[in-house]
């Protein structure tokens, strides 16, 4: 057995100009670089863009968030494809007690996942969700790798027209699935609470916010005259500067950059190499 780990970044933003992919490279980098004597290396598919899927001899997948639908997919080859790796990665998993797959999904592909798995509904938002703002840990995610050393609530980068609501019970039942974060509570409208994070397996998780998001892809997003004036209008001037004041907080997005991702890949590793020592 190779002592090599290697990592697949599916991107599903289509080719829009987006600061995720560079945000989870950076995350990778750091976890190569941290890694004593295991080599780390990791490749990118452009999957909606340029229909690249990775195959399975990855052992660990990272797919992207993306813009638009989550069933804007539905009949395209590319979605084929996804699934089919989903599949695969599935029926590894269920036939190996050594050396399975983790697969960790953002945002549109959280979303996607919804639908695969049909562990809950996915619909669109009434408004769209746009900012910073906190999330709040299950009983199951207060227990869960993930989240240590966050509090509760944690502070989230969110950025969707759609959700993920309504959880089929049977469904999650049967998998052993658990809702691990849901949305911020809103006492002034009465909407459901949208599933912000579900662990799926001990190797399969994925999350409705996004991880992977620091200062840096918040400013480039808030920048943009038709982003600020979205917050401004809907939450006014004051929520604004607050967002931006929340994104050189170091209990803020930059723990939540430190703790989420890693802590998946930390444990990844672990479990896939247990010979590995972190820096």
């Amino acid at each position: 057995m190779s002592s090599k780990i290697k990592a697949a970044i599916i991107d599903l933003y289509n080719n829009e100009d987006n600061q995720g992919i560079r945000c989870l490279k950076d995350i990778l980098n750091e976890t190569e670089c941290k890694l004593k004597n295991i080599e780390f290396e990791y490749d990118l598919f452009d999957l909606r863009y340029k229909n690249e899927i990775p195959d399975i001899s990855y052992d660990i997948f990272i797919s992207s968030g993306g813009p638009g639908s989550p069933f804007e997919g539905e009949g395209k080859e590319w979605e084929k494809k996804y699934f089919l790796l989903m599949d695969k990665i599935i029926s590894h998993n269920n036939g190996n007690n050594y050396q399975k797959k983790y697969v960790f999904f953002i945002c549109h592909s959280f979303q996607m996942m919804a639908r695969y798995f049909r562990f809950a509904e996915v619909n669109k938002r009434r408004e769209k969700s746009f900012g910073i703002y906190p999330t709040h840990k299950t009983a199951e995610g207060e227990k869960d790798i993930l989240f240590e050393s966050l509090k509760n609530p944690f502070v989230i980068a969110d950025f969707r027209d759609w959700q993920v609501v309504q959880p089929n019970e049977k469904i999650m039942k049967d998998m052993g699935a658990k809702i691990l974060t849901l949305e911020k509570v809103r006492p002034h409208v009465d909407y459901e609470r949208a599933i912000m994070s579900v662990r799926l397996s001990d190797e399969i998780v994925g999350t409705q916010f996004h991880p992977e998001a620091d200062a840096a892809s918040m400013y480039y997003h808030f920048r943009k005259p038709e982003r600020k004036e979205y917050v401004v209008s809907n939450f006014g001037e004051a929520k604004y500067y607050e967002m931006l004041g929340y994104l050189e907080d170091e209990n803020g997005i930059l723990l939540t950059k430190k703790t989420v991702l890693p802590n998946f890949l930390k444990n990844a590793v672990g479990k896939l190499r247990p010979e590995a020592e972190a820096a």
